[in-house]
């Protein structure tokens, strides 16, 4: 396809974790052979790894590519003169922090300009961890990008996207989710006018349904109901930027044609997309609820069995019926890290303050729970069986401590007053009355 020709009509294939194919051209795949001597149409034969090679089959995560041009067909890569908003770490903090959503800019910016470093707990070159930002834009990429730091996770908030990868095309909305390989090109276009959201660059092990225990072999995400692209390739011979994200930093080089160029494909190292709206909520039916992590749609484990390197926890609209339960989140503290995100509505654990395209963090044994007035109107309840309904909050959640930037502790929306909203929780004991 010349890029000056429309776009190609969205194709998908469903499944999570399969060992998918896809060629644009008929033929275009070798049969037997992932690199024969001579590959269909003149192409060049590319594996992309994801995993190391000697990874468990069932860990492994690998693509073929089948292009007009290998990705070694480039020149040196330059430092960029402008890098990624946000900065370095900031002061080390145990506090609570909440922050109102950030602006679209004035001036022209797309997907990369617009990444703001939020949080992070780990140098990009360790091979665990998770760094958070948060994207504003309001122009479509003309350049190609790649992170050879980590793969994405992309939440949008506001504004569709239509994200071309070099295995063809995704199209997400507010509601969806998208998965973008570490090392995958892609490029960012708006289909909207402003585009705003949060993005979770794993470091760690790729991410994954969670196993379903005593679940069952049903519930949650089902593997049918994410989607991966079918080929579709670009041979414009016009000059194209390619940037690159490597250990924190943005390098580019100028190449002679589009990188996005692979005619055929076979693996299961892929971009793919997903419908929040389409995840099985599970919850209890008598007393009390369950913990939070049956809410959880993809995982990034770590090396202790049990905690994440990365969950990625939604709350959709449910129903509540439990008896003589305190129905929002309880007060906690844990061992994990939560940073939480709101896509529409409101979240059912605050009152006010938290909203859409904003976020919180609460940190490894940092106290946190409903608002006072949540709170208040929970105990109170006439606990008749009830929908919470036209909401969708999320959260990240790792087993390492996050560290705010500089950006993030010093900007105008950071809330300085968020522990107030705890601060007239009453004290209601009563010795003499049981």
């Amino acid at each position: 396809m010349n890029l000056d020709t429309p776009a190609p009509a969205l194709a998908y294939q469903s499944g999570f974790g399969n060992e998918f194919s896809s060629e644009a051209l008929p033929g275009a795949l070798p049969i037997g052979q992932n690199s024969p001597q001579k590959v269909p149409y003149g192409l060049y034969a590319e594996l992309l790894s994801g995993t190391a090679f000697t990874m468990a089959r069932s860990e492994s995560r690998r693509t073929w590519m089948y292009r007009i041009k290998p990705s070694a067909n480039h020149p040196a890569f330059v430092k960029l003169e402008r890098q990624l908003a946000g900065g370095a770490s900031g002061a080390v903090t145990p506090n609570r922090l909440r922050w109102n959503p950030l602006p679209i800019p004035e001036e022209p910016t797309d997907f990369i300009d617009g990444l703001v470093a939020m949080v992070a707990n780990s140098s990009p070159e360790k091979p665990a961890g998770i760094s958070i930002y948060h994207y504003r834009a309001n122009t479509s990429m003309q350049r190609v990008f790649f992170d050879a730091d980590g793969e994405l996770l992309l939440v949008p908030e506001q504004g569709r996207l239509r994200i071309a990868t070099e295995l063809g095309c995704l199209e997400i909305e507010p509601l969806e989710m998208a998965v973008i390989p570490r090392g995958m090109k892609f490029r960012v276009e708006l289909l909207d006018a402003n585009a705003r959201g949060y993005v979770a660059e794993n470091h760690g092990a790729p991410l994954r349904l969670p196993d379903l225990g005593p679940i069952g072999s049903n519930g949650l995400a089902n593997p049918r109901d994410f989607l991966a692209p079918v080929a579709c390739y670009e041979d414009g011979q016009q000059c194209t930027r390619l940037v690159q994200k490597f250990l924190g930093e943005l390098w580019g080089c100028e190449l002679d044609h589009s990188p996005l160029n692979v005619v055929a494909w076979h693996g299961n190292n892929v971009p793919y997309k997903y419908d929040l709206r389409r995840f099985n909520t599970l919850g209890t039916v008598s007393f009390d609820h369950p913990d939070p992590s049956i809410f959880t749609v993809l995982t990034s484990p770590s090396s202790v069995p049990g905690m994440a390197n990365l969950d990625f926890v939604i709350f959709p609209p449910r129903w509540m019926v439990a008896e003589n339960t305190f129905r929002p989140p309880w007060f906690h503290r844990n061992l994990m890290n939560e940073y939480m995100g709101l896509i529409q509505g409101s979240y059912d654990a605050k009152a006010e303050g938290f909203l859409p395209g904003g976020a919180s963090l609460h940190g490894c044994m940092s106290a946190h729970g409903p608002d006072a007035e949540t709170c208040t109107k929970a105990i109170a309840a006439d606990l008749q069986p009830s929908k919470i309904d036209n909401t969708m909050a999320f959260m990240f959640e790792t087993s390492q401590v996050l560290r705010p930037s500089r950006f993030a502790l010093e900007c105008p929306q950071l809330q300085s007053s968020y522990d107030a909203c705890w601060a007239s929780l009453p004290a209601t004991f009563n010795p003499n009355r049981r």
